[in-house]
């Protein structure tokens, strides 16, 4: 992973503040209203991504992770923490590019080589004990 942009305090807010109304939005495309964010369990990577754990409206949770990767999310009782919340957006990333590939379009080709890239980065991060 190469050295991460030093950003001041008030940036590092404002990347939490922009990638919080991403996944909400996500969310709310799919139909899912957010009421909260669980915090304690709530990680961050600033810049690279954030696994928001939110509240919905259903009194349900789930995990989202958005920022320099596809925005997704997975029910909150398939990943214990965000630790294995990432580890889960992994192997779905690479199931998704596998199904991917087999498509004829060159564009869902592209997004699968995304997919994989990110999918491997997640990876990477997931296995440093170091970062949670």
């Amino acid at each position: 992973m190469s050295k991460l942009p030093q950003l001041t305090d008030e940036e590092k807010q404002q990347w939490l503040r922009d990638k919080y109304q991403v996944a909400t939005k996500f969310l709310a495309d799919k139909g899912l209203v957010t009421v909260s964010v669980s915090d304690a369990d709530s990680r961050y990577i600033i810049p690279l991504f954030s696994v928001w754990k939110l509240n919905l409206i259903d009194k349900t949770s789930v995990w989202v992770i958005a920022g320099d990767l596809p925005t997704d999310y997975i029910e909150d009782n398939v990943a214990k923490d965000a630790r294995e919340a990432v580890r889960h957006f992994s192997y779905k990333w690479q199931m998704q590019a596998d199904q991917l590939l087999q498509a004829p379009s060159n564009e869902q080709h592209e997004f699968a080589n995304i997919l994989v890239s990110r999918a491997e980065n997640l990876y990477d991060i997931f296995t440093k004990d170091e970062i949670w």
